[in-house]
């Protein structure tokens, strides 16, 4: 058993995701850090092409007493699945602890184990309260208001007695024992599945952040994100307009996403690509001229002065 290792939950439809963030584990993991990739049964002949002494593809099958087939919390089961395998992979006793990466993520530095463990046996915990985000008006709109309704659900849920709301969006580093405790301490007293917990409030991230703060299972260390994501396009315009680069990000992260949920039709975009090129990505072609005008018109004007 692993005392530390990676969690990448994928399916076919992140096949290129799953294959940009695996070329990227392999290039930047320094200190020789073990993967395990989850994806459904039919799929494992498909991502086995990753497969090696650092990367184990294996079957959601293997967890399946856990997975549902029909929509929890209105959610479709793919999604819930994801979820649940998440919540769930510490039964397998392949790792103690498993930093939980998306598909759509990309290692950006060098990365080692103690970015994200403590010491050999103790993880940080990522824990952050996410003003920047409650501050941002498309995502207080869009999002926030339901989110922390959701969050605040499972706050109540597990006592957690506090008026503040920390938690994360993903990209923790899960325990074994919390998880442990989460099951055998909350779960199974009033005789919940991982699904019902779920069906209460979809945030799986949350039910660990919650119920460690709560359980204090194993000692808080806590961190910032390790991950810079961008959850909107205004976000990623942001950066790209003032001229933060992937260099400049990642002397405070080891990795970023640009959240497929927004950027799947703009095809898969490279955290390397230049100001230009991204600006191209999100730009339409009535864009990119009226910034043309707008450039002849300045450097015109320019010109008579």
């Amino acid at each position: 058993m692993h005392t530390f290792a990676m969690l990448l939950k994928s399916f076919a439809d992140d096949f290129d995701y799953a294959q940009r963030l695996l070329v990227s584990f392999r290039k930047f993991n320094a200190d020789g850090v073990h993967l395990y990739c989850v994806v459904p049964p039919a799929e494992v002949s498909r991502f086995e092409v990753f497969s090696g002494p650092d990367i184990t593809v294996l079957s959601e099958s293997e967890l399946g007493q856990y997975l549902v087939d029909q929509p929890v919390h209105s959610m479709r089961p793919g999604y819930i699945n994801q979820e649940i395998i998440k919540l769930t992979f510490w039964e397998l006793e392949l790792t103690e602890n498993y930093f939980c990466v998306d598909s759509d993520a990309e290692f950006i530095r060098p990365f080692y184990r103690s970015d994200f463990m403590v010491d050999e046996n103790t993880p940080y915990t990522v824990l952050v309260e996410d003003n920047e985000l409650k501050v941002e008006p498309r995502y207080y709109r869009e999002y926030w208001q339901q989110r922390e309704l959701e969050l605040r659900h499972i706050q109540e849920l597990v006592g957690l007695d506090t008026k503040v709301v920390r938690t994360c969006h993903g990209h923790q580093i899960f325990s074994a024992k919390v998880l442990r405790s989460f099951k055998t301490e909350f779960l199974e007293p009033q005789s919940w599945s991982y699904a019902d917990a779920l069906e209460a409030s979809p945030y799986e991230f949350t039910w660990y952040n919650m119920w460690l703060q709560k359980s204090q299972a194993i000692e808080i260390h806590q961190r910032e994100p390790l991950v810079k994501v961008f959850h909107n396009e205004s976000q990623h315009l942001e950066y790209v307009m003032r001229g933060i680069t992937t260099a400049d990000i990642a002397r405070g992260y080891v990795a970023l996403v640009i959240n497929s949920n927004y950027s799947r039709d703009l095809g898969l975009i490279s955290a390397d690509a230049s100001k230009p090129e991204l600006l191209g990505t999100y730009l339409s072609f009535g864009e990119v001229s009226q910034v043309l005008l707008g450039k002849l018109r300045v450097a015109f004007q320019r010109r008579i002065h």
